[in-house]
């Protein structure tokens, strides 16, 4: 099946050689540019990063403010400047101890992955039956994802 035989077509070994060359550089080049892809989105995703990061610390900066604001709220309203600021603390106190009794509640009602856990096990009992050298009976893995 060769075709070199005039001397004006290529062989088809160098038909292949030719198209592994081109496959190879075209692997090349799609590698390149997912690379040059991949640099620009991670310094984007970089910048954007360093954006919610420092909008994040201006935030609890104005919490801040606000919280002195409140407290000489209080002050102006007339009570003394210690007791004002006590009451925001307290404020903040309470909603913390209410955030953490809900966080707790979420956290007890959390589970496990209860499928894997069952699946495991029975590939564990499996496993030590044909292990145990048990052959007269036939056993099969479970599917993974496959509820019993």
């Amino acid at each position: 099946m060769s075709m070199g035989q005039n001397g004006d077509e290529p062989t088809v070994g160098q038909l292949v050689a030719n198209a592994s060359k081109d496959l190879s550089s075209l692997v090349r080049s799609e590698l390149e540019l997912a690379k040059t892809e991949l640099k620009k989105t991670a310094v984007a995703a970089g910048t954007g990063a360093g954006m919610f990061a420092a909008a994040g610390f201006l935030a609890l900066l104005a919490v801040i403010l606000l919280c002195i604001a409140a407290a000489y709220g209080l002050t102006a309203a007339g009570l003394h400047p210690a007791i004002a600021f006590l009451i925001v603390a307290g404020a903040f106190l309470l909603i913390g101890a209410i955030l953490v009794l809900i966080g707790m509640r979420m956290l007890k009602s959390a589970k496990g992955p209860q499928r894997t856990i069952e699946t495991s096990k029975e590939s564990v009992e499996v496993l030590k039956a044909i292990g145990k050298g048990d052959e007269d009976e036939t056993y099969a893995l479970p599917e993974p994802g496959v509820r019993r």
